[in-house]
């Protein structure tokens, strides 16, 4: 990188930090304001002795609120997290997790579209032409992603078809070692995506979930075609098993020639795209900043973050109008990443289940 090149990065990146503070004070005013906070965290402030729409300046003072913890979502009334300026609007609620014991919930009412208008912006229309016909092949049920996705196909202008699957009996299969039950289940979501790619609807777009789109390819090349064959142009996926060894494997053995592009997302953040100049198949994702925020942090120390190209855990903030998340250590690790020309601040690359966790986590159809 020349001088007058790292000069404008810095540049972009001041411009990015004072951006996120600004971001910062204006949403900590809404959510601790009586007149357009949620109840949650009205009476959170009661309990602080200080009130955080005076004294929370920027992004790093966050961490005087202390860490989100994961069980306030587990459990009602869910409507504690409605604010008190959404009352009376219809509402949405999403579920991430409950494989064993009570799931955790999130209220929503625009982020989920937002945030997928946000990342539309990022998709070559040459591979994802406005008007396209769209499959969602990936969770459906409670979860964000089968609307975002939705919502995603019907602002590029075209109709989203959705298969029916249940993450949490994969998931329920896999511990009981019921390997033919397994397979059964996964043939009858491809079974459903083929029927959809078949039925002469005119889809060129996809979501799919690495191990789905691996699934959908061999099916595909066992009928003697392939995905690009089958009409799909671009595709968008996301997961923990997306690795650089399976974003190789997936270009040179199952694509065709189809455009990928990899995301890491979650119903508490929303989607984070990937850097697009990478060309090793290592994928860096960087968060819809100032909308979220994520950090890389010591395993030790989530106060700490790491140094570039160090492992560490990943801490979330989510900072919308809807939804106020303050350092949220996800089950998630990577590694630091430099910021870049197209998003100036830190990114992730390398993600995969949490180390304090991995032993006991399972990956179902992610």
């Amino acid at each position: 990188m020349s001088a007058a090149e790292k000069a404008l990065l810095d540049s972009k990146e001041q411009e990015a930090r004072e951006a996120l503070d600004a971001h910062v004070r204006e949403v900590v005013r809404w959510h601790f304001d009586p007149a357009t906070g949620c109840p949650f965290w009205l009476e959170y402030a009661r309990r602080l002795g200080w009130d955080p729409r005076e004294e929370v300046r920027s992004f790093e003072d966050l961490s005087r609120l202390g860490w989100f913890q994961d069980d306030w979502l587990r459990g009602g009334p869910v409507q504690r997290w409605i604010p008190k300026a959404y009352e009376g609007r219809p509402v949405y609620v999403f579920e991430t997790g409950g494989t064993t014991g009570i799931p955790k919930t999130r209220v929503a009412f625009e982020d989920f579209r937002l945030d997928y208008e946000l990342f539309s912006e990022t998709l070559p229309e040459e591979y994802f032409p406005k008007g396209a016909n769209w499959l969602m092949l990936g969770p459906s049920g409670p979860r964000r992603l089968r609307l975002s996705v939705e919502h995603l196909a019907q602002y590029r202008g075209g109709i989203c078809f959705c298969i029916d699957l249940d993450p949490r009996w994969v998931i329920k299969l896999i511990k009981k070692g019921w390997t033919e039950h397994l397979q059964a289940y996964k043939d009858h979501c491809i079974d459903q995506a083929v029927a959809i790619l078949q039925a002469g609807h005119g889809v060129r777009c996809m979501f799919a979930t690495p191990k789905l789109l691996e699934a959908l390819a061999l099916r595909l090349e066992g009928m003697g075609t392939s995905i690009r064959k089958a009409g799909i142009t671009g595709i968008f996926s996301g997961g923990t098993e997306f690795t650089p060894q399976w974003n190789r494997f997936a270009h040179e053995e199952l694509l065709d020639g189809a455009y990928m592009t990899p995301t890491y997302g979650n119903t508490l953040m929303g989607l984070a795209p990937s850097n697009p100049t990478e060309s090793d198949y290592r994928i860096s994702y960087y968060a819809p900043q100032p909308r979220a925020v994520i950090e890389v942090v010591d395993f030790d120390d989530p106060n700490k973050v790491v140094e570039y190209g160090q492992t560490g855990r990943i801490k979330l903030t989510t900072l919308t109008r809807e939804f106020f998340v303050p350092g949220f250590l996800e089950r998630d690790e990577g590694e630091r990443e430099r910021p870049c020309d197209k998003y100036p601040w830190d990114g992730v690359s390398g993600v995969r289940p949490f180390r304090g966790f991995a032993a006991t986590t399972t990956v179902g159809v992610y």
